[in-house]
């Protein structure tokens, strides 16, 4: 079995952690020597991208969208003043000033926050619906990277329409050419245009605030809507049409997971600073502002945000706005790729090609099956919802799904590990709580118009990670059960078999027993190398693992030896680098002198128990595809050698 070892594969219910985020800026850990000034200005450009574009069609889609709203004073201050204080209770006091200060070891996400808790608590029936949890965000999150470039640059591009409405016709097609050239350029890395992504959208948050002032100036009666009254006011008035309202209302938040997901690229500090001191006051600058412009003029409720600008400027804003939002996308698009690579390590997808398109920071990768899987369901999507509009009826569960999971993921860790006093500490988590489940129920009525998709999408990416997961662990059952104990093996083989010159390393998932690879090697070669390494790779559940605790060998005699390489969830996999510092199994290991056995295993699928006979079916289907282990691990191509078998599960 040529997998990693994960704690998913030893019990697929209890320890398995893919960690969301985001690629495309450096890790804190590896460049400390980085200004404040540079982390806050970087994290503007990186974790602010989603929830910054919102101001493009938030307040658009809750006036004029599925459930429109009157333009009149109560709705307008009511609209604003939910979503002043969403910002304040959901991003400023939940993710800021609670969440962000669970961070597992400098690294931030609901899959990080799983492991922390996990790690830290004792209970194991509880981890094991954490980690359906934590999974079931993951499968969300693949959703939300279909729908945030589409529905982001789509709704850019309609700006168009606001300044000349003859140019309607040409949105479609230019959102998709610039969709196309986004997903075209992912191969060649973000290093580039990444160092561009901070001083542009620090621009653009200048704009809005601009824009949004200028409207103040006009009617600042605006303000009083910071109010938390009117919120109240506009649900007493109309409680029906108010929680359909709150469906819109979250769009103004979307992105806000971001802060928490890339606090180890950042740091808790930049972040919060950036957010605090620029990006909310900017934001809520731009929604008054659209406010304030709607009071005096109803009928800009078609286009607030575009309309705020004089006409000079509109066409210079469509192009900042584009620009912004293919930030956004680019931001969501690395993410993918990173959930997508943590996944694969954590043992909840099959191996996949892996592409490092930079020399200074590992963490900008490319995986170009995630790259034109999301092309592909990105271009259906523009096509088949055709507005913005349209696609904000399917934009929103799976942002509020995994809002709603990381509140009852921290309460978790703060009533029973942080154990902070139940009596403010439940109310105020219980108000979180109330707030998430409402946006997440609004949201829910949006399924017949367009939010089955997030659910569909997550649906399929759900059963594709916990079969793998499951099918992983009953493979290694399998292979237990015919694996011979390796004192036995070493006793009866080592003196029997003809010893060559050399090193052979074989690579298995499981730290016990005789690799199924070496049985197969003897009985057909029968020979075995002077030096035989048994080696398996362990994904802890910590992001990075120090070179000190990298490597546990251990001798079995007659120049055998066990060799566990440990990996952090967050680090590239690279055997023949690691086989070169070895220094504590015999004379220093050379990879002219080594060869590398790997066992691929057949899978047929059989009405055993353990996995319904379909998932078997998927999971066989799964492994065929995967990508070859010997790329995986980085092994030399002309020093490896393959021995196939057959496992029923």
């Amino acid at each position: 079995m040529n997998e990693v070892v994960t704690p998913a594969a030893a019990a697929p219910t209890a320890d398995a952690r893919p960690e969301v985020a985001l690629a495309g800026a450096p890790h804190v850990a590896d460049h400390v020597r980085d200004s404040f000034a540079k982390l806050a200005i970087g994290a503007v450009g990186v974790v602010f991208g989603d929830i910054g574009t919102s101001p493009l069609y938030a307040m658009k889609q809750v006036f004029v969208g599925q459930h429109p709203l009157a333009v009149d004073r109560l709705h307008i201050f009511g609209v604003v003043s939910l979503i002043f204080w969403t910002m304040i209770m959901v991003v400023t006091v939940k993710y800021v000033f609670i969440v962000m200060r669970a961070d597992n070891r400098g690294e931030g996400g609901s899959m990080s926050l799983l492991a922390l808790i996990s790690r830290l608590s004792p209970g194991a029936g509880r981890s094991r619906y954490l980690v359906l949890l934590g999974v079931l965000a993951t499968a969300l999150f693949f959703g939300d990277a279909i729908i945030t470039p589409a529905i982001s640059v789509l709704s850019a591009v309609e700006g168009l329409e606001v300044v000349q409405s003859g140019l309607a016709r040409i949105v479609l097609p230019l959102a998709i050419a610039i969709l196309i050239g986004l997903f075209l350029i992912q191969a060649r890395g973000t290093a580039k245009v990444g160092a561009l992504f901070g001083p542009v959208m620090l621009f653009y948050f200048a704009v809005i605030a601009v824009l949004g002032v200028m409207q103040l100036v006009r009617n600042p009666a605006i303000l009083l809507a910071l109010s938390p009254h009117w919120a109240v006011l506009f649900f007493a008035a109309d409680p029906m049409l108010a929680f359909l309202a709150l469906g819109s209302v979250v769009l103004a938040v979307t992105g806000a997971e971001a802060l928490y997901a890339d606090m180890g690229h950042f740091g808790r500090r930049p972040i919060a600073v950036s957010w605090l001191y620029l990006v909310l006051p900017a934001l809520m600058l731009g929604y008054l502002g659209q406010g304030a412009m709607m009071l005096g003029n109803p009928a800009t409720a078609q286009n607030p945000f575009y309309l705020m600008a004089p006409d000079a400027l509109r066409l210079p804003l469509v192009v900042l706005a584009t620009v912004a939002t293919v930030i956004a996308s680019q931001a969501v698009i690395s993410g993918a790729f990173s959930v997508a690579q943590q996944s694969v390590q954590l043992g909840f997808l099959p191996r996949l090609k892996i592409v490092h398109t930079s020399a200074r920071s590992a963490g900008q990768i490319y995986i170009p099956m995630i790259n034109w899987t999301l092309l592909i369901l990105v271009i259906l999507l523009v096509l088949g919802f055709r507005t913005s509009d349209n696609l904000a009826a399917a934009y929103g569960i799976a942002v509020t799904g995994t809002m709603l999971i990381t509140t009852m993921m921290m309460a978790v860790l703060v009533l029973t590990i942080w154990r902070w006093p139940r009596w403010w500490a439940v109310p105020l988590l219980g108000l979180l709580l109330v707030i998430d489940a409402a946006y997440f129920a609004s949201n829910m009525t949006k399924i017949p118009d367009g939010g089955w998709f997030p659910l569909l999408v997550g649906a399929i990416a759900f059963t594709l990670l916990t079969t793998w997961a499951r099918g992983r662990h009953l493979m290694m059952l399998r292979l237990r059960e015919s694996a011979m104990p390796i004192e036995v093996f070493i006793k009866s083989a080592a003196t029997a078999a003809t010893r060559v010159q050399g090193t052979a390393v074989f690579m298995t998932s499981s730290p016990e027993g005789v690799p199924h690879a070496l049985l197969h090697n003897l009985k057909h070669n029968k020979v075995l190398h002077d030096r035989v390494l048994i080696l398996t790779v362990v994904i802890d559940e910590v992001p990075f693992v120090d070179l000190e605790d990298r490597m546990e060998v251990r001798p079995l005699g007659s120049n055998f030896y066990r060799m566990i390489v440990r990996f952090g969830f967050m680090q590239e996999i690279d055997i023949p680098a690691t086989l070169k510092m070895v220094e504590n199994c015999g004379p220093k290991i050379k990879m002219m002198d080594t060869s590398f056995f790997l066992a691929r295993q057949t899978l047929l699928a059989s009405d055993r128990p353990g996995m319904a006979i379909w998932r078997e079916r998927i999971f066989a289907w799964m492994l065929s595809n995967s990508e070859s282990a010997m790329e995986f691990f980085k092994l030399p191509t002309n020093r490896v050698v393959e021995l196939g078998s057959q496992v029923e599960i």
